[in-house]
């Protein structure tokens, strides 16, 4: 399961329920329940520093009312990984072997993704 994003406040351990978004040409700063992606533009907080943000003077903040939730587990990342072992293992087309190349005394390999199976010398 994917890691809760944490507060960006520095130092701060606790798991983020809002994010930060500063709106420049209003002068505003927006504080609102955590967005669905990190944005690069955007600050993720944890509940106490949501409540108890302030702005430069002359700029408005604008708060949720109400609770901020944390947001529910999911398992995205969990599946991206399962299906990343899944592809890893199946097998991958062989190019057709030439054993003219071979020596004639050397024992046949055989391949299976990145690993070789040499028979041990009789």
């Amino acid at each position: 399961m994917r890691s809760p994003r944490r507060c960006s406040r520095n130092g701060c351990p606790r798991q983020a329920v809002a994010t930060l978004t500063y709106v420049y040409n209003e002068s505003t700063a927006v504080v609102g329940p955590l967005a669905a992606f990190a944005e690069p533009h955007t600050y993720d907080l944890c509940e106490p520093h949501a409540r108890s943000l302030t702005a430069p003077r002359g700029w408005e903040v604008v708060r949720h009312e109400g609770e901020f939730e944390p947001p529910p587990p999911t398992t995205d990342d969990l599946v991206a990984l399962a299906e990343a072992v899944r592809e890893a293992a199946r097998p991958t087309p062989r190019p057709p072997q030439d054993d003219q190349n071979q020596p004639p005394n050397m024992p046949a390999t055989s391949r299976r993704g990145h690993l070789r199976v040499i028979p041990p010398p009789h």
